[in-house]
């Protein structure tokens, strides 16, 4: 509900010169409009929704305390608004004795409308928290300054009660929302067996769920301790509610549903996911099978040559395995979530080093492999240029061919014959001079 902000200011001075009958009249007017105005300010703040709220909860901190100061500074405002009314009620009735005042009429209004003749019990200033000095059995105002003491008190007054009413219309609504997403949340979370005690996120939601109810109540009973008044802001209510605890519950809470999430994720595609690490630790094995076998071949046909032992199976991924599978048949998909992820993980990397073991026993069959087709894709070469029934090159071609396909193989030696029949080779095919051509063939 929207309240005045203030008053509106009387620009009176101290009793001088007597004032004449439109003086004495716009003055009177001017006074009547303030009351008016006052009046409807203070019934307006009397109906105020935050003060309603305030009379009825119970209150702590600072805001209990500065309540106390905010029902003393209402009540004493109407004390002060009771004593303007009878003082403008008094120049009232001076100024309607006679259509045209006399001396003695006008020297009176001029001392109720600009002296201080507006007298205060001192029960009354004396819980005016704007009242300075030592309590005194009255105090007298000018109608002027007693409209601005009703300014300053129905300022403080409003801020006080604007600032609770904002703090209550903005965080226990939002907070009550948030609650009811974080049960949502722990229902889906036991479902999946995301439980205090037994995951991180069952623990993180019982903490949430007693952070946002120690918040609640903090809120609903010292709504003041969530005000950050607006710097410079002299607006009764200037400012906003500090909303930074609710804001990192509601991201905790945000964190948890999407680990919950993963772990549904986890419910929906566990069993394709263990059929796939099945499959990727199965052609693992073989892999490694394939490896051991080659690593006999190897020994048995090639000689002079280092190959690498071959491992076993890894039996504790097949255990891991194993567990995951009674995992997923007992539902507990809060303990299969994070295994799934680091089986998945821990599978590639055998397979890829399974596949690196076959790659490096098979290594010297390999070169043997390429010193065959490098032996006879040269004899074919001299073959096309009619030079394959060269003695020398038949006796260097044999040579290499007995050490290539023999057992065990020196891959070293053999590697030597094949180069010395390509040196050959290279030697027949490059262009000659007669001369020379007919002392290689026939001697000198």
């Amino acid at each position: 509900m929207s309240v005045a902000g203030s008053f509106p200011g009387y620009a009176g001075s101290s009793p001088g010169p007597v004032m004449d009958r439109d003086e004495a009249d716009r003055a009177l007017a001017r006074l009547g409009a303030e009351h008016e105005a006052i009046e409807t300010s203070l019934l307006a703040l009397q109906d105020h929704a935050g003060r309603r709220l305030l009379e009825g909860a119970e209150l702590t901190g600072a805001t209990r305390d500065r309540w106390a100061t905010t029902e003393r500074s209402i009540t004493l405002l109407w004390t002060y608004f009771d004593a303007y009314s009878a003082a403008l009620g008094t120049a009232r009735e001076v100024r309607a004795r006679r259509r045209w005042p006399n001396r003695d009429d006008l020297v009176e209004l001029t001392d109720l409308l600009r002296g201080d003749g507006i007298t205060v019990a001192g029960s009354a200033t004396g819980t005016d928290p704007l009242a300075a000095g030592p309590a005194r059995l009255s105090e007298r105002f000018t109608p002027a300054e007693l409209v601005g003491r009703m300014n300053e008190l129905y300022a403080r007054s409003l801020d006080m009660v604007v600032s609770c009413d904002s703090v209550w219309s903005a965080l226990p609504a939002r907070i009550d929302l948030l609650a009811a997403e974080l049960r949502r949340t722990r229902s889906l979370a036991h479902s999946v067996g995301v439980r205090p005690g037994e995951h991180p996120a069952g623990d993180d939601l019982e903490g949430i769920t007693q952070e946002l109810g120690t918040l609640r109540a903090q809120v609903v009973s010292d709504p003041l301790a969530f005000w950050l008044p607006g710097p410079g802001s002299a607006a009764p209510g200037g400012g906003r509610p500090d909303t930074s605890r609710y804001d990192r519950a509601a991201r905790a809470l945000e964190d948890v549903r999407r680990e919950i999430e993963a772990v549904l994720a986890v419910r929906q595609d566990a069993e394709q996911r263990l059929v796939h690490l099945r499959d990727v630790l199965s052609r693992a094995d073989r892999t490694l099978a394939e490896a051991r076998t080659a690593r006999g071949e190897v020994l048995a046909k090639i000689a002079a040559s280092e190959v690498p032992a071959v491992s076993g199976p890894p039996t504790a991924l097949q255990e891991q395995l194993v567990a995951a599978s009674d995992y997923r048949r007992r539902a507990q998909w809060h303990r299969l979530s994070p295994l799934l992820e680091s089986l998945e993980r821990e599978a590639e990397d055998e397979l890829l080093r399974a596949r690196e073991s076959l790659t490096a026993v098979t290594a010297p069959l390999a070169v043997r492999a390429e010193l065959r087709g490098r032996l006879d894709a040269y004899r074919a070469k001299v073959a096309r240029h009619g030079l394959a029934e060269d003695p020398l090159l038949i006796e260097r071609y044999d040579a290499a061919r007995r050490m290539l396909w023999s057992a065990p193989c020196d891959l070293r030696v053999a590697e030597q014959a094949v180069l010395r029949f390509q040196h050959a080779a290279a030697e027949l095919l490059s262009p000659r001079p007669p001369s020379e051509s007919w002392d290689r063939r026939g001697g000198s």
